[in-house]
């Protein structure tokens, strides 16, 4: 296995309480601090939806409850892998109904994204 790239995102959902859209926003943080510049023209790899791993780990208080297939969206290339654990946080925030809140607690995920050369 050759992984060059680990990143690290944590994501929030102030209001709704959903762990999948925590993760959603934790996945996309990591994302967005890395690029794959050079895949194609430096290591040789013509199609990085085949030569591309990408394993995902997130951590959030209820895993069972996270949607994988929203979680793969927001990957734009590689074979993906998507595991939950139990972490995050669960914390005290706002009742707000009008924001769709079930309770006053707030989900925070982290999420590590792992890329390697298949």
């Amino acid at each position: 296995m050759n992984r060059f790239i680990i990143e690290f995102g944590m994501g929030v959902d102030f209001h709704g309480q959903d762990v999948t859209r925590a993760a959603e926003k934790a996945v996309l943080d990591a994302v967005s601090k890395s690029c794959l510049c050079g895949l194609e023209e430096v290591v040789g790899i013509n199609d990085l939806n085949k030569g591309v791993g990408v394993n995902v780990t997130i951590a959030v208080a209820r895993p069972a409850e996270v949607d994988l297939e929203r979680i793969k969206k927001c990957l734009p290339v590689g074979q993906k892998t998507i595991k939950t654990i139990e972490g995050g946080m669960t914390v005290p925030g706002l009742f707000i109904p009008d924001f769709g809140d079930k309770d006053s607690s707030i989900e925070a995920a982290l999420a590590c994204v792992e890329v390697e050369i298949l």
